[in-house]
């Protein structure tokens, strides 16, 4: 090992150790909370340029957010399970295996976006029905949908590069890539959409474009070698690692599965009240993440925290990290969603003025706004559990927060609610994963060791 490159590792271990909790989080998790922002801002500016061209086209977005929660799901799949790995290697000073999680969880990640590209592209019609298009919807979302399997590749194995780079401590660099892709995304909308006509293929392609841009900007880091694991056919293993990496990706895969499968339950039984039902509650799904993400994007810098020192047999700050991430982002979220249920109807009128939109898409942006104050217990808890290793309690709570209660209630809720259902389904499914989580976060932290 290179002299350089050791001090480099030593510092950052110090970095990650020493640092007090509260500064690092806040520090990492900046950056981390600029990625994801431009990130929900280029899916909102998608959804806000396409529904200038009609209703239908609206609503095709919402279609295929599905297809782009399954990519996420294997790409955050081989991305955290790759990063915990990773985070616990270096805080415990083993670099060549976290080289070794790194390269595996990469080439894995790009197989699999490959694979979905191919399968989406030739069944793409009955996805699309199966994601809940009506037949007036179902031209636009082939359109835009093939683009965005065009860039499946790009999207999965992205996903693994953005959080390796965090769980080394390295979000800032994460951010590069990720915020310059988003940015040409929105700049690239409505010069394809608008000025070359191209309608809804023009988002798409856009879309594409940046996902290709941040793929390779991210994949430049390791090449430059500005990381301390590394992505390299030599690192690839065909040993129990890539199993290790699922099993702690289990929960993420499960997370985004089950926020697929959420989807097209949402868009198919919003079907039933028409095309401004299925467009309206994927504005509010945009809306909401929004919130989400900028009020627990901090949480993102407590991952790589909790895992580095819970490598390094630092619990104390394991715990000082998890309840402050908890307390900070039930304050910001907080903030973010009064001024939200406040001016509902303005934002939702952003996208589409029509009046039943506005009706569903203002009732049902509020009653989210209402519930989404207990959203970081669960998120939180999840965190902790995945960064550290303990795959099982994250997966149990990540399927309750992502499907399981959600699932059944949007199923029968309508049946005796109408839309309101619909609209209520998500909100009781927030608050019944907080009560579960609770107590798991509560009894872990009371049982953690001492400080080695």
């Amino acid at each position: 090992m290179c002299t350089s490159f050791a001090v480099s590792a030593e510092e950052q271990y110090r970095k990650m150790t020493q640092t007090p909790v509260a500064k690092l989080i806040i520090t990492l998790g900046i950056p981390t909370t600029i990625s994801m922002l431009i990130t929900n801002i280029y899916n909102m500016a998608d959804s806000y340029f396409v529904s200038g061209i009609s209703l239908s086209a609206g609503g095709a977005t919402s279609i295929v957010f599905g297809v782009m929660a399954i990519l996420q799901a294997f790409g955050f799949m081989f991305g955290h399970g790759a990063g915990s790995h990773i985070s616990r290697m270096l805080g415990s000073k083993q670099l060549e295996k976290a080289s070794k999680f790194a390269s595996t969880g990469f080439f894995w990640a790009l197989f699999f976006g490959i694979l979905i590209m191919i399968t989406g592209l030739i069944f793409i019609e009955p996805l699309m029905r199966l994601l809940g298009s009506t037949d007036t919807i179902l031209p636009y979302a082939v359109d835009y949908c093939t683009f965005i399997l065009l860039a499946a590749p790009a999207m999965t194995s992205s996903c693994v590069l953005n959080n390796i780079l965090r769980y080394e401590g390295k979000a800032a660099l994460a951010m590069i890539g990720l915020t310059t892709g988003g940015i040409l995304n929105i700049a690239l909308d409505p010069l394809f959409i608008f000025g070359f006509n191209m309608g809804i293929k023009g988002a798409g392609i856009a879309t594409a474009l940046s996902q290709y841009v941040s793929f390779g900007i991210l994949l430049s880091m390791f090449i430059a070698k500005k990381t301390q694991s590394s992505i390299s056919p030599k690192y690839f293993t065909k040993d129990r690692t890539i199993l290790q990496i699922m099993a702690t990706g289990l929960p993420s895969l499960a997370r985004q599965g089950l926020t697929s499968i959420s989807t097209m339950v949402l868009n198919m039984q919003a079907k039933m009240f028409g095309d401004a039902a299925i467009a309206a509650m994927g504005y509010v799904g945009r809306t909401s993440s929004l919130i989400f993400c900028v009020g627990l994007g901090i949480g993102q810098g407590f991952q790589p925290v909790a895992g580095f020192n819970y490598g390094a047999k630092k619990y104390s700050r394991v715990k000082k990290g998890t309840l402050f991430t908890w307390g900070f982002g039930t304050a910001f979220i907080g903030a973010i969603a009064a001024v939200c249920f406040i001016f509902a109807p303005e934002i939702i009128s952003l996208f589409r003025k029509e009046t039943e939109v506005l009706m569903i898409g203002s009732q049902a942006l509020r009653i989210n706004c209402a519930f989404l104050l207990v959203v970081p217990i669960s998120v939180v808890v999840t965190m902790l559990f995945q960064s550290i290793g303990k795959s099982i309690p994250a997966l149990i709570l990540s399927c309750l927060q992502s499907g399981l209660i959600f699932i059944p209630l949007c199923f029968i809720l309508p049946k005796f609610l109408g839309v309101l259902g619909i609209e209520l389904s998500q909100p009781i499914a927030y608050f019944i994963s907080a009560l579960v989580s609770l107590p798991c976060m509560l009894v872990f932290l009371k049982n953690l060791p001492q400080d080695e």
